[in-house]
């Protein structure tokens, strides 16, 4: 699954937000340095108040939006996208125009110097923030130091830090643009690797052959069932399943017709037990089990015959002849005992299985109570 570049989904909005939430705090502290460090606040208390008012205020609205937005539906989730975006720029806005109004003011080149020092790190602190969205990078570059830029040579004065101003404003670009490129190669190879190890674990739990549930799954699927249905007290059945005279399939037609067969077999008990709940796998060998929870013997007894109902009358062709075989089936039921081992209910499932091999083969044997008891 490849990514498509520069487009916001909610995985990228989210990193936005965790990597600029502290930059927040940073601007209101900064803020309150540059109007009082050098005395500019009891200067020009008017210039000073709307600065503080304007950086705090959306601050702050930022920060209430950061909250609010946790618990809104995802329907919003576009306008929140927006707010947010709306809200960094304005915030990029704010220093970047009270900068550029600062330099308007003669006479304050202590308090000109250290605005000068918090827009810069502030700048590039913020285009690394917004790395993951370029273009939000950008502008928020933009609207810190092109105020300043401009208004300096618009007035014709301090032309060298008009100049410093836009080649560090063209600097940060290209770093965005970097920078952005080498987030979406790394985001996109955690999507792969996330993709491999899914596909590895959903291989490690899957038979090769058939598609179905291997033993390795079945155990653990069984061992968690067990526990859950002892927990709340209700019914569990397996039904064990085994291809009759399978061997002779084998050694008659050989084992690419065997492997077929197998196939089919599996398509039909998938065809047949196909509650999400319901775990189909083969055990081994010609065997095939299934874990049904909830379930009780007669239904689990009904499913199975119709399993081996429909294995009866399927034949699949090899050369023009007709290849098939019957199923027999032996099925335990009972609600899971924890003072007992949890294999014992599959051992009595095999004993069933026994006896509708011993009685003829082509049936289904659910195993009773007096063998098998929890």
């Amino acid at each position: 699954m490849a990514f498509e570049r520069n487009v916001t989904n909610a995985r990228v909005v989210q990193d936005l937000k965790k990597r600029s939430t502290i930059g927040i705090i940073f601007y209101v502290l900064l803020a309150f340095i540059v109007v009082f460090a050098e005395g500019f606040y009891f200067r020009k208390p008017s210039f000073s108040l709307i600065f503080l008012l304007s950086i705090t205020g959306i601050c702050l609205f930022r920060l209430i939006h950061l909250v609010i937005s946790r618990k809104m539906a995802e329907r919003y989730e576009i306008l929140n996208r927006y707010i947010f975006f709306t809200s960094v720029i304005i915030t990029g806005l704010v220093w970047g125009l009270t900068l550029s109004l600062l330099m308007l003011h003669e006479g304050e080149p202590g308090t000109q110097l250290i605005m000068t020092v918090c827009i810069s790190g502030l700048c590039a602190g913020g285009v690394v923030a917004f790395i993951p969205h370029r273009m939000l990078s950008i502008i928020f570059n933009i609207s810190m130091l092109a105020p300043t830029t401009i208004i300096l040579l618009a007035k014709g004065f301090n032309i060298p830090l008009a100049v410093m101003f836009f080649l560090y404003s063209v600097y940060l670009v290209l770093i965005a643009i970097r920078g952005n490129a080498e987030y979406w190669d790394a985001l996109e190879n955690e999507n792969l690797l996330e993709i491999k190890s899914l596909e590895l674990a959903r291989l490690s739990n899957t038979d090769v052959l058939t598609g179905l549930y291997n033993r390795r799954f079945f155990n653990d699927a069984f061992d968690k069932e067990w526990k859950r249905s002892g927990r709340d007290n209700r019914l569990l059945s397996i039904i064990l399943f085994d291809i009759d005279y399978f061997k002779k399939i084998n050694d008659t037609f050989g084992h690419q017709v065997g492997d077929a067969y197998l196939k089919k077999t599996a398509e039909v008990l998938t065809s047949v037990f196909k509650r999400e709940s319901d775990i189909v796998a083969r055990y081994g060998g010609e065997e095939f089990i299934i874990l049904l929870p909830g379930t009780g013997a007669d239904h689990a007894l009904q499913l199975a015959e119709k399993a081996t109902q429909s294995m009866a009358s399927l034949a699949i062709d090899y050369q023009g002849e007709k290849v098939g075989t019957t199923l027999s089936a032996g099925v335990n039921c009972c609600i899971p005992n924890f003072n007992v081992r949890p294999d014992s209910m599959i051992v009595g499932a095999d004993q069933a299985l026994y006896m509708a091999k011993e009685r003829g083969r082509n049936q289904v044997v659910v195993l009773p109570e007096s063998i098998y008891s929890n």
